[in-house]
């Protein structure tokens, strides 16, 4: 799940296609073989390569339909990784990732995060992929780096009718980019169909049932799989959970409040020594607003290019997510305050994806692409107007309309069946929420656990999105006990912060 400000960057579109007919959810084809080869073109967060590749690291396509209803169709690829095991024994198969999004290329963050899976990789082959619709996976294209820079520099304040022409103007030019540039794939993309797909996966590596860890948008991956294929269903957890039954307005305030309450941690960990921002949290807070609200103004120059109010809420919001960064956030946010922009740049383009030579990763083009056929619902402009007038009450830094305004104009349907999850039937799920996640609220743990009927709730009181890579013990042994052993944690089990 990425934050909703970036997503209320990119709203729009004219006319809107057919949706595809629902295929069957089982397929009789022979699932086509993986060609594992050397890894050529991994990238780092930054865009570029790592500076020493992994030999035994392998990546490999897999062909799939491209709509499930005509499978004998056209076909497109997935990009896969795979991290083989260390195993000296029998390993226990493969585990599958997804580390959330949707948009995030599993690809290059499997690569990334492999010293922090040492122990699973001790007995799995850790595999992950890119999304249909996701970077080398027929990825969904919305405009040249020109482009994508007026739409991520595109500001949200002031509140009112001029901004919100603004972003409409916007939201239009960005629809349309996305239609011209990537009309084919738009309506075969999304949840219901990436679960599919990963079945395919699973078939294609030989494994029975599928072992699985998904974080964030990957939960709603996991609980669709789940639903489709109950059965099929291993060792899955997942971690930073999405309730897929809120509605935009529901998920738009919820998400308002999570990083308003991240926000204000930070300034509380700020002031435990001495914090640039101000000298209690009234005046730190009320120097951040005043920065936020001068950029409006007066953006900070960085090279040739210009930090505006809504690349510095951009980068404001991604360090958020963890509270590792929070130390760099105070830097990056003293530093502007002194009128150097380089380090809220550098947050805001390692979240929305823009590589130092000017171009962007799919990561903020899938995720509209993907979040609105994933719903029928297409707020009306009061609708709309009424959510931010909302949120902005919540927080005047973080409120906004939230995605459900570019889904109101996507050019293709949605569909409500990746909201509807029930796993009955399957093997028991964990689900791990964090007391402290901005991005997906803890109340959304509890919920989703409900739904998938064999689901076993962890609770981490920690701050941060998503628990299992956090650094905490106690989650990160209760998920591999579980993974490993098949040691289910026991019920209302909870972790204190790492």
């Amino acid at each position: 799940m990425r934050r909703v400000l970036a997503a209320a960057l990119l709203v729009t579109a004219t006319g809107c296609s057919t949706a595809p007919a629902e295929p069957a959810t089982q397929s009789t084809a022979a699932p086509d073989k993986i060609a594992w080869g050397p890894c050529t073109d991994i990238k780092r967060p930054d865009g570029e390569p790592p500076a020493r590749q992994d030999p035994s690291v392998r990546c490999g396509k897999l062909s799939v339909p491209l709509d499930y209803a005509k499978p004998d169709g056209d076909k497109i690829d997935l990009a896969l990784i795979k991290l083989p095991t260390t195993s000296k024994s029998k390993p226990l198969g493969s585990m599958v990732f997804n580390f959330g999004g949707p948009g995030a290329s599993g690809v290059d963050t499997l690569d990334q995060a492999a010293k922090a899976l040492t122990n699973l990789r001790a007995h799995y082959d850790l595999i992950s992929f890119d999304p249909r619709g996701v970077e080398r996976s027929a990825g969904v294209r919305c405009g040249n780096g020109a482009e994508m820079d007026k739409f991520t520099a595109l500001d949200t304040l002031p509140p009112g009718e001029e901004t919100d022409r603004e972003i409409d103007a916007a939201n239009k030019q960005f629809a349309a980019l996305c239609q011209q540039n990537s009309g084919k794939i738009l309506p075969y993309i999304g949840t219901v169909n990436a679960a599919r797909d990963m079945d395919r996966i699973r078939a294609a590596v030989g494994d029975p049932k599928l072992n699985y860890v998904g974080m964030s948008y990957g939960t709603q991956l996991g609980g669709v799989y789940a639903t489709e294929f109950p059965k099929k269903v291993g060792r899955m957890v997942l971690d930073a959970p999405l309730d897929p039954t809120v509605t935009f307005e529901q998920r738009t305030l919820a998400q308002t409040r999570g990083f308003q309450r991240a926000y204000e941690s930070f300034l509380r960990s700020c002031l435990k020594s001495t914090c640039e921002l101000g000298k209690d949290q009234a005046s730190a807070n009320a120097n951040v607003e005043k920065l936020m609200n001068q950029l409006t103004t007066k953006p900070l120059q960085v090279g040739g290019r210009a930090l505006t109010q809504g690349l510095a809420a951009t980068g404001l919001a991604a360090a958020l997510y963890s509270e590792l960064t929070w130390p760099f956030l105070e830097q990056a946010l003293g530093d502007a305050l002194k009128g150097k922009g380089e380090a809220l740049m550098y947050l805001s383009d390692s979240y929305t994806g823009r590589n130092e030579d000017g171009s962007y990763s799919t990561q903020m083009t899938s995720f509209p692409a993907i979040t609105c056929v994933d719903t029928a619902e297409r707020p009306s402009e009061a609708e709309l107007r009424r959510t931010a007038e909302a949120s902005l009450k919540i927080s005047p830094l973080f409120g906004s309309e939230g995605s459900g305004g570019l889904c109101s104009v996507w050019p293709v349907k949605g569909s409500n069946q990746a909201r509807h999850v029930n796993a009955s039937g399957s093997a028991p799920i964990v689900v791990v929420g964090g007391k402290g996640d901005p991005a997906t609220p803890y109340e959304w743990a509890p919920k989703l656990t409900a739904q998938l009927k064999t689901g076993r709730l962890v609770t981490y009181q920690g701050e941060g999105h998503g628990a299992y890579l956090s650094g905490s013990k106690c989650v990160q042994g209760l998920v591999d006990g579980f993974l490993i052993e098949g040691k289910l944690p026991e019920k209302n089990a909870s972790c204190p912060a790492a």
